[in-house]
């Protein structure tokens, strides 16, 4: 704990992070710079401020990166298509470079010996932003007060927090009923009452959608834009990427999309059950695949699919800055330059549908697949021999599997 005069700590305001900013003031006798980072969270960042002070910090950051989150993390992302495990479309894992971004460059902005986090030893985002800060700074020193102190449960947080004189919110003296993680692509909610994967998870977790059941009986049609793999307006209207997604969270909150129950294998180990709503992503990935489409080859197409599972996971386990990421990105962007277009999706009682798409750098031909006369476009006798090739190597393993059953006593 020598030799450490100032540490920058990502701080929410929260109980956990006021108690890890005063814990870091008197275990290491250091100087706390907080960075607070507005991701779309929905929550007025200002009380951090005032919390902050009151706790004698003297350099405050509170940034609004929406729009550096969505176009430069989350937009690469969703080129890709990347789920992870079939379902998760990695809200929590996107954050989390970013956020070690700016910790890092904060600490060299302000001279600070190392870095905090309020991240728990047994969970993903410790590695998340631990594995980003080591990439962007070899030397750059890591405190995760939740491995080091001895405070391991809820009761004795909130002791430490009354004999600091920190100021305990009345809820939050109790068991909380499950922890709560957003930002402008998802939330996320998991612990506590939702640790038993075998009981539905209550209504009163979900935040950004109606239930599908009270979503309207009326479908409705929405038009989104692409240009290069990336989305650039809702129903002919021009958006930023970050006023952009929350324009489809809006839309897909409102129709009950993108809830996800879903039991994920961590990257420490263990399995781990969380309640997920991303609505707004969740149009996105299928309007993204809908103008994919009519815009890919074939074999790009296929070729992304395969590699996508492996891009998804890279993102989950936190290796957003390696360089086999980047290597993928690379894939996957030249991949993008042709895909723009309009797709229009359904939007209906939790779902999301393609019901159109059109583009000016279409492969799809109508003449070539039509059941009607094609004027000459496709000879279907080439089927022929393109059949009798494909099946030569097969009928030759036909030909020696007879003559092998023949010898056979």
């Amino acid at each position: 704990m020598n030799n450490i005069d100032k540490i920058v700590l990502a701080y929410s305001g929260g109980l956990d992070t006021s108690v890890i900013l005063k814990w870091l003031q008197q275990a290491y006798d250091a100087e706390v710079v907080t960075f607070t980072a507005d991701l779309g969270q929905g929550e007025e960042l200002e009380p951090a401020r005032r919390k902050a002070r009151m706790l004698g910090i003297r350099d405050i950051y509170i940034e609004d990166l929406r729009e550096e989150f969505v176009r430069d993390f989350v937009f690469p992302m969703f080129r890709a298509n990347a789920v992870y495990e079939g379902q998760y479309l990695l809200g929590t894992s996107i954050a989390r470079p970013l956020i070690a971004k700016r910790l890092v460059e904060i600490a060299h902005e302000t001279g600070a010996d190392a870095i905090a986090h309020g991240a728990t030893g047994k969970g993903n985002d410790q590695v998340r932003f631990e594995l980003s800060a080591y990439a962007l700074d070899p030397h750059i020193r890591v405190i995760a007060p939740w491995r080091e102190w001895d405070l391991n449960s809820r009761a004795t947080l909130v002791d430490f927090a009354r004999l600091n004189q920190i100021p305990v919110a009345r809820d939050k003296v109790g068991e909380a009923p499950f922890s709560v993680d957003a930002n402008l692509l998802h939330v996320s909610s998991e612990g506590k009452i939702l640790e038993d994967p075998g009981c539905e998870a209550p209504a009163y977790v979900y935040q950004r959608t109606v239930h599908p059941e009270q979503a309207p009986d009326t479908p409705q049609y929405v038009s989104i834009e692409f240009e290069g793999g990336d989305a650039v307006a809702v129903d002919g209207q021009d958006l930023s990427p970050a006023t952009l997604l929350a324009r489809l969270n809006e839309l897909g909150g409102q129709h009950g999309i993108g809830r996800l129950d879903l039991v994920e294998n961590r990257f420490v180990g263990m399995k781990s059950r969380g309640i997920y709503e991303t609505p707004g992503g969740t149009i996105l990935l299928e309007a993204h695949r809908g103008v994919e489409q009519i815009t890919l080859d074939r074999g790009a197409a296929h070729l992304k699919d395969e590699l996508m599972p492996k891009y998804a996971e890279l993102i989950y386990n936190g290796f957003w800055y390696s360089p086999e990421r980047n290597m993928l990105q690379a894939l996957i962007d030249e991949s993008q330059k042709h895909v723009s277009g309009r797709v229009t999706v359904k939007l209906y009682k939790g779902s999301v549908r393609t019901v159109g798409r059109e583009s000016e750098n279409s492969l799809y031909s109508e003449k070539h697949v039509t059941f009607e006369d094609d004027a000459g476009a496709f000879d279907q006798q080439d089927a022929a021999g393109f059949i009798r090739l494909n099946a030569l190597r097969l009928r030759l393993l036909g030909m020696r599997r007879a003559r092998t059953n023949r010898r056979m006593p």
